[in-house]
C-alpha cells in the first residue's frame, strides 16, 4: 500500500478518514480553501509523482463548490505527475438530469462526467447513480457499488420475522431495487403505483400485491431529496394497515421541506447511509446512519492492488 494515496475534499472528510482507518493508512495532507474573491486553493502537501491517487469527495450540497474543488483537486494531482487518479463520489449530484425528458434542457449528468474526465481522471468510484446508465456517459471505467448489502444487513441484525415484512416498492422504477431486498429479507412484495401531478408533487393511488395490512413495511430507494414520494408512500401505506413503516435509502440529501415532511409522515424509523454528511439540523431522533466505508475500502484496495471487485457488484 505504499504506492497508495489517499486525500480528502470537504465535501465529507469524516468518510474518508474513516476509509483511511479501515486500511490502515492516514489521510494524505492537502490544503484547501478560498481566495478572498471565492475562487477555490488546492495544493497537495505530500508528493504524488508515481503514486495511486485517490480523491474522496462526494459532490453533494452545495453541489456546485463540492464539484469544482473535485475538478480542482483533479487536476492538481495530474499535474503533480501522480500515476493514476481515481475520484471517489460516493453520491454523484447531478445524476437526475441524466436524459432530455423535455425539448430545450441539457443532459447535466452528461456533462458533469466529461468535466471529470478532462480534468484528468482515470477511473471512477461511485455509489448508487440514480440512474445506471451514467455509467456510459463516462469515457474512462466506472466501478458501480451499491449499498444494498449495508441496508439489508442493519434489517437482518433487527431481528424481523421474514413472515411479517412485506418490502415495498415507492414507485414502478424501484421494483428491480425492491424485488433484490425481498429476496435477501424475505417476505412479500408490493409495489406503488405512482402519479405525478406537476415536477414537485407526486401522488401515490393504489398499491399492487402485498398484503400490507398488519404487515411491517420496509420501502429501499437510492435517495431521499425532498422527501415527498417516500412522505406520499408511507401515508398510503398507513391507510391500508400496515402496522410498521421503515424507510431506507442509501443518500439521504433531505432537502427543502424534508424534515418537516418525514417528522409529519408515519415513519417508524428510517436508515440512510454516510455517502453525504448529516449536519446537526437534518438529524432526526428516529433516524440511523449506517457507515459504507468498509464497503468503499475495499474497493479502493482491490483497484490499487488490480483486482476484481466484481464480488462487491454480485452482493447488490
Amino acid at each position: 500500500m505504499r504506492e497508495l494515496k489517499i486525500f480528502s475534499g470537504r465535501a465529507n472528510p469524516d468518510l474518508a478518514h474513516e476509509i483511511c482507518d479501515h486500511l490502515h493508512l492516514a489521510p494524505a495532507a492537502i490544503t484547501l480553501g478560498k481566495f478572498p474573491d471565492g475562487e477555490n486553493f488546492c495544493k497537495l502537501d505530500e508528493d504524488v509523482r508515481g503514486r495511486d491517487v485517490f480523491l474522496i469527495q462526494p459532490t453533494c450540497p452545495p453541489v456546485n463548490d463540492s464539484l469544482m474543488e473535485l475538478l480542482i483537486m483533479i487536476d492538481c494531482c495530474k499535474r503533480a505527475s501522480a500515476a493514476r487518479i481515481t475520484p471517489v463520489i460516493p453520491y454523484f449530484g447531478y445524476a437526475r438530469q441524466d436524459r432530455k425528458d423535455e425539448g430545450r434542457v441539457p443532459i447535466t449528468a452528461k456533462l458533469v462526467a466529461n468535466l471529470i474526465t478532462r480534468a484528468g481522471a482515470d477511473r471512477v468510484l461511485t455509489m448508487d447513480l440514480h440512474a445506471a446508465q451514467i455509467q456510459g456517459f463516462f469515457d474512462v471505467p466506472v466501478d458501480h457499488l451499491y449499498a444494498a448489502p449495508v441496508l439489508n444487513d442493519y434489517f437482518v441484525n433487527r431481528g424481523l420475522d421474514p413472515e411479517d415484512i412485506v418490502v415495498c416498492s415507492p414507485d414502478e422504477g424501484s421494483i428491480k431495487r425492491a424485488v433484490g431486498h425481498a429476496k435477501r429479507l424475505g417476505g412479500s412484495l408490493a409495489i406503488l403505483h405512482k402519479r405525478r401531478s406537476s415536477a414537485l408533487e407526486v401522488q401515490q393511488n393504489t398499491i399492487i400485491g402485498g398484503p400490507v395490512e398488519g404487515r411491517v413495511a420496509l420501502m429501499f430507494d437510492d435517495m431521499i431529496s425532498t422527501a415527498g414520494s417516500i412522505c406520499g408512500a408511507a401515508r398510503l401505506i398507513r391507510d391500508h394497515g400496515a402496522k410498521e413503516i421503515h424507510i431506507a435509502a442509501t443518500h439521504g440529501i433531505f432537502c427543502g421541506p424534508a424534515i418537516e415532511r418525514i417528522q409529519a409522515a408515519p415513519i417508524d424509523s428510517i436508515a440512510v447511509t454516510n455517502t453525504l454528511p448529516l449536519p446537526p439540523e437534518k438529524q432526526l431522533p428516529n433516524a440511523v446512519q449506517l457507515s459504507v466505508a468498509p464497503l468503499l475500502a475495499t474497493a479502493i484496495k482491490r483497484i490499487h492492488h488490480d483486482q476484481s471487485i466484481s464480488e462487491l457488484f454480485q452482493s447488490k
